[in-house]
């Protein structure tokens, strides 16, 4: 059974910590797995596999599901999205993160969704979102939901190994990574038949100012994270979600998929 874990003036939940908590409950809670992790691979985008020098020999296997797109953004464009990021309230989050919500109200446990207070996403958004649909790999995406995430070392900012909802959320996941470089960390727990028992990690760098699309295999199969040790100085994402199949056409849920899709695509969106 979990141990209850009081917070302090923080945004995190249940097991959940950041720096702040953990000055104020103490150091037991600093482990981030207690297994230990057999199989550390890297990614290599242009072989996509996951590759490893074991022995003086290189092991790797195929990764599917993982798209980068380097420098999607220039230099000047990601100070104009921090800063108009920055002009709007950051609310706290879990695990030492931040976050700015553009997307309607979900229970995901109960299935139930609605607009709330949506009103579409952030007019910045509008040139990135023509820009990624020009990408084979993102023909046709459509984001119905955007969120900024803050993280920062002296928070002690993660995000804990898990898989997106699929019910609401569909096949691609989009993020782009900015103001710092960091790794994002797709896990396996179950492991690899043809490595042995114990955890598989794979490291998929994000240089500052990519883009990532995690789909596939690596979207409903592995794990992913963001490691409290990847985050060296401030790193700002925003992730966009496109709907799933219930909620597109001919789907039980197209009326409401509909609606926020009409509401989304207007850019007029403010944090909610």
């Amino acid at each position: 059974m979990a141990t209850e874990i009081h917070h302090a003036n923080c945004g995190c939940k249940g097991i959940r910590t950041c720096l702040l908590c953990e000055s104020v409950n103490g150091n037991g809670l600093l482990s981030e797995n207690g297994q230990p992790i057999r199989h550390d691979f890297m990614y290599d985008p242009l072989l996509r596999r996951a590759v490893r020098n074991y022995g003086g020999q290189q092991l790797s296997f195929p990764f599917p599901g993982i798209f980068l797109w380097n420098n999607f953004i220039s230099e000047e464009e990601e100070s104009e999205l921090i800063t108009d990021m920055d002009l709007n309230a950051w609310r706290e989050s879990q695990s030492g993160r931040r976050k700015q919500d553009f997307g309607p109200k979900v229970n995901f446990k109960k299935h139930k969704v609605r607009l709330g207070g949506f009103c579409g996403l952030p007019p910045i958004s509008r040139k990135l979102v023509l820009r990624m649909s020009q990408e084979p790999v993102l023909a046709g995406f459509q984001p119905v939901e955007q969120c900024n995430l803050d993280y920062h070392p002296q928070r002690g900012s993660a995000i804990d190994p898990h898989l997106d909802d699929s019910w609401l959320w569909g096949e691609r996941l989009v993020t782009v990574n900015l103001l710092s470089d960091t790794t994002l960390t797709m896990s396996l727990e179950e492991g690899l038949t043809e490595l042995g028992q114990g955890e598989v990690r794979v490291s998929v760098h994000l240089p500052c100012r990519s883009l990532v699309v995690v789909y596939s295999e690596a979207r409903h199969r592995w794990k992913h994270a963001i490691h409290r040790h990847d985050i060296h100085e401030r790193r700002v994402c925003s992730t966009y979600r496109e709907l799933s199949a219930e909620f597109m056409s001919g789907g039980e849920q197209q009326n409401m998929g509909s609606q926020l899709l009409d509401i989304a695509l207007s850019f007029e969106g403010t944090p909610i």
